[in-house]
């Protein structure tokens, strides 16, 4: 069960339409029977922003895109779950080729012109007959986006995710609405899933590049399920250019007003992941204060989110303070002073007082059994807040992690059954 997670089937009117967005779905029965899992995003004079894995076995679409990406215009992306296409050699990017090849036919438009996208197993050859069948049936199927098709392409991509992950909102200028895929093989290397959020905001495309990198790294780059950069992370922002002024600087007037929306809706869609991490049953905050420098600080929050035996505390909602104090210590930060350090310990609901665990690298004075209780109920909630101050410098940051469950498991050995 996701964590704090509706499923958007039940809020579409909350899902906008961004208008010069066109959705088109299909069934291509890639992995899966009986659901969508072929998504076609097409979309005129657009202006483009993405960022990719930066694991060495980059999929054969990640590396398509690349390169068309260099050749100037987009005209649409298209979107397969079911297979990776990745670790496939020549012959993978061949059947990349093809499926671009195929889609800008039906177009009008050149092969360079698409980006294409996967997600699934690892290590197998796109089925080439299913893709191109389900490339026709979404070109039948291509609309206006509407509320259902949004919805519609956020189920086509989805994998291990247990819900569709989509988000909306519209400030006094501009629209946005994203969807994501993502549930395991969650780490921060560049986006760590598939996300695409379109925006009918105007924009200079060097500058919503820029603006894709950084809010990634504000973002995606900030939360972690399992320490795993998948081999196809990809993240991209449309730009329709269809409302206000064009931007071509981060000096212009509306420029912060675009930045803080597209921040909402990718924060959002990031910590949906968390939520529906692979067999997650706690979405943990961790924040790290007091740093000699934010470099440091996410050493150490990585060291914490990704130890295994913290990771199982949390799932079992027991205050094991010796294993995030061992996490701590084991950060490759050789300065560390350790006698600096404090810990504390909160619930995630407004208003409420951090519990205060670990003073000067030891346990705290006024800690003891009844507070450790107060602890304990704190933890077992689907929602807390780990506080660790290293009181040596201004430097923070703020990640999102899960707990590591016995679903998380089986969901993994299972997954090519």
């Amino acid at each position: 069960m996701p964590v704090n997670l509706q499923n958007p089937t039940t809020q579409v009117s909350e899902i906008l339409p961004i208008s010069g967005i066109n959705i088109g779905v299909a069934a291509a029965e890639i992995k899966y029977q009986n659901r969508y899992d072929l998504c076609l995003i097409t979309f005129d004079n657009a202006s483009i922003g993405a960022v990719f894995t930066q694991n060495h076995f980059k999929a054969a679409p990640v590396q398509v895109c690349q390169q068309h990406l260099t050749k100037g215009k987009i005209s649409g992306l298209l979107i397969n779950s079911g297979c990776a296409n990745a670790a496939t050699g020549e012959e993978g990017i061949k059947d990349t080729l093809l499926t671009c090849k195929k889609l800008a036919k039906l177009l009008n438009c050149q092969a360079e012109q698409i980006l294409p996208f996967s997600t699934g197993v690892i290590l197998e050859r796109l089925p080439i007959d299913k893709v191109n069948s389900g490339i026709d049936k979404a070109i039948d199927d291509l609309q206006s986006a509407s509320q259902q098709s949004w919805l519609n392409a956020a189920k086509a991509i989805m994998t291990t995710d247990t819900v569709a992950k989509i988000y909306s909102d519209r400030n006094d200028i501009y629209t946005a609405t994203g969807i994501a895929k993502g549930s395991g093989m969650i780490h921060p290397n560049m986006a760590t899933m598939l996300s695409f959020i379109a925006t009918d905001a105007k924009v200079n495309p060097e500058l919503l590049q820029e603006l894709t990198r950084e809010i990634a790294n504000e973002t995606f780059n900030q939360i972690t399920v399992d320490g795993d950069t998948s081999t196809n992370d990809s993240f991209v922002i449309i730009a329709t250019n269809q409302v206000g002024d064009l931007i071509t600087s981060k000096e212009h007037p509306d420029y912060s007003e675009l930045h803080k929306l597209l921040l909402k809706i990718t924060n959002s869609l990031a910590q949906s992941i968390i939520r529906d991490g692979e067999g997650a049953t706690k979405l943990v905050t961790i924040k790290i204060l007091g740093a000699k420098s934010t470099k440091d600080a996410k050493i150490i929050a990585d060291s914490v989110a990704l130890s295994p035996l913290v990771k199982t505390a949390f799932f079992a909602g027991d205050p094991n303070l010796g294993r995030i104090l061992a996490a701590i210590g084991n950060a490759k930060i050789w300065d560390l002073e350790i006698e600096k350090i404090s810990l504390a310990i909160g619930s995630s609901q407004a208003n409420t007082k951090n519990i205060i665990v670990v003073e000067k690298g030891a346990r705290a004075a006024n800690y003891h059994q009844k507070s450790e209780i107060e602890v304990q109920k704190i933890m077992q909630a689907p929602e807390f807040i780990l506080e660790i101050n290293l009181n040596q410098g201004e430097a923070q940051t703020t990640i999102y992690t899960c707990d590591l469950s016995y679903d998380y498991v089986k969901i993994n050995s299972d997954y090519r059954s």
